[in-house]
């Protein structure tokens, strides 16, 4: 289905001098208009607590897509954008300032603002009479844990309606993650062996080769099982193992996914391992450990590593084991599904060296390449019955000639277009903080490990008989 343009609204970033809307939003927005896919009429107007004209702040809005934008403006596309662009200080006007500069009855807000600025900002946009025709876009953390979780639910609640909330995880715009239910869903091959019977285990690596850069205070306040496990691992793990929705209605997938969720087990702390990145040399640099960056303290005990074994106790999933890991300063960066199937039966060619015995494999990988292998066995060239396993793979960049948007384009427009499929509902997070809940009351010290390597050893542990695999 292609993409249209959304009907009339202006489009409020709150929070419009900071880092995500240079980095991601204005490039998103100027991208979508390359493409025809803003509204025809409607502003973009920044609100941010800085002293700014609106010149400066088009200024800003020029610099942000010169350097981040994947299409660079031209003269004439500059100039269209730029007039789009206006400029609201809440700082001395508030958020009864920005209505003045609003065109249209229509408006989405992104609020690109620390989490613990959500709520008094919901209450300044309820109060200044801005709640008809506005849809919100929120970001994560979804809270810190359960209690906040909820917290933020009731205040947003109080003056916005659900349907109006749109919480947005930036993976589930990636072209393979949304892929999933096509893959699954719309080939009767793999569907038909997508569960307990025929997959052995299933593993999720989200790995960074970086470290927490100049979020010291951020993480500190987070850390890698709040930033990534609890929400992009678990959202993109519920398409991975959702049943079929009755339709593509927003919310009977999203009701699919709350099914999900419920059915997962909450983790113990047997079912986590914590790890901190120490300090170690890397391509002949020295690299700091996590307690020596800028803003963390030196006895810091927040995890820059989370691996968990999950179930899911349902008919189709019963004691299939999921394997999640994410981690900072590990040798590279990647994004990937890898799915085990069962071992044959019967190993007729178990003579012919131990890779006969390999099961078969399926890969996701979401990023740096956006691409689908299946990994078999086959006879390799010769007299002799010698088993080798082979690949088969899919790319998006080669099969297709069309550039796949950036997932905060595709999630924009959505938002936009009042399709909410993509985005979290609040009784799906409530229940994804449930599921970890038990193992933020009783967090066991981390286990160092030295920055470049995969992580500590209990993560090996946690998986072992199996070991982790990424293509």
């Amino acid at each position: 289905m292609s993409l249209e343009r959304p009907q009339d609204q202006d489009i409020v970033i709150v929070g419009a001098t900071g880092d995500l809307a240079s980095r991601k939003l204005l490039p998103a927005l100027f991208n979508l208009q390359l493409a025809a896919l803003l509204p025809e009429k409607g502003r973009i107007v920044g609100c941010g607590r800085t002293a700014m004209t609106v010149e400066e702040f088009r200024n800003l809005a020029k610099s942000a897509l010169e350097e981040f934008s994947r299409s660079r403006p031209s003269p004439a596309q500059w100039s269209a954008f730029a007039e789009r662009l206006s400029y609201c200080d809440t700082a001395s006007n508030g958020f009864e300032g920005l209505a003045s500069r609003l065109t249209q009855s229509n408006r989405l807000i992104y609020l690109a603002i620390p989490p613990s600025a959500f709520a008094t900002t919901v209450q300044a946009i309820g109060s200044a009479g801005l709640v008809d025709g506005t849809r919100m876009i929120i970001e994560k953390p979804f809270g810190h844990d359960l209690a906040s979780s909820r917290e933020l639910t009731r205040s947003v609640h109080a003056v916005f309606d659900e349907a109006q909330v749109f919480r947005i995880d930036h993976f589930l715009g990636k072209e393979t993650v949304q892929n999933i239910l096509v893959f699954r869903f719309g080939n009767a091959i793999f569907e038909r062996i997508w569960n307990r019977d025929s997959i052995d285990h299933v593993q999720f690596t989200v790995a960074e080769s970086i470290g927490i850069e100049e979020r010291g205070a951020f993480y500190e306040e987070t850390g890698a099982l709040r930033d990534i496990l609890q929400n992009h691992v678990f959202q993109v793990l519920s398409l991975l193992t959702m049943e079929a929705p009755a339709s593509l209605h927003c919310e009977a997938v999203r009701d699919e996914k709350s099914k999900l969720f419920e059915a997962m087990r909450p983790l113990t702390p047997n079912d986590l391992v914590r790890g901190q990145y120490a300090r170690s040399v890397i391509d002949g640099k020295t690299v700091k450990g996590y307690s020596e960056e800028d803003g963390v303290a030196a006895d810091s005990d927040v995890e820059t590593y989370a691996a968990v074994r999950l179930f899911i106790d349902n008919w189709r999933w019963g004691g299939v084991p999921f394997y999640l890991r994410t981690g900072k300063r590990l040798p590279r960066r990647a994004t990937e599904v890898t799915v085990v199937f069962r071992p044959a039966p019967i190993h007729l060619f178990s003579g012919s060296g131990s890779d006969g015995l390999k099961p078969n494999v399926l890969n996701l990988c979401i990023q740096p390449d956006e691409t689908i292998s299946l990994q078999f066995l086959a006879k390799a060239p010769g007299p002799e019955i010698e088993v080798q396993p082979v690949d088969m793979q899919f790319s998006y960049e080669k099969s297709f000639t069309a550039t796949a948007d950036e997932a905060y384009e595709r999630l924009i427009h959505d938002a936009m277009d009042g399709d909410n499929t993509l985005f979290a509902r609040a009784d799906a997070v409530d229940r994804a903080w449930s599921v970890v809940e038990p193992v933020l009351r009783d967090l066991r010290p981390v286990e160092l490990y030295r920055a470049g390597r995969w992580g500590p050893e209990a993560a090996n542990k946690l998986i072992a008989p199996h070991l982790w695999h990424l293509r």
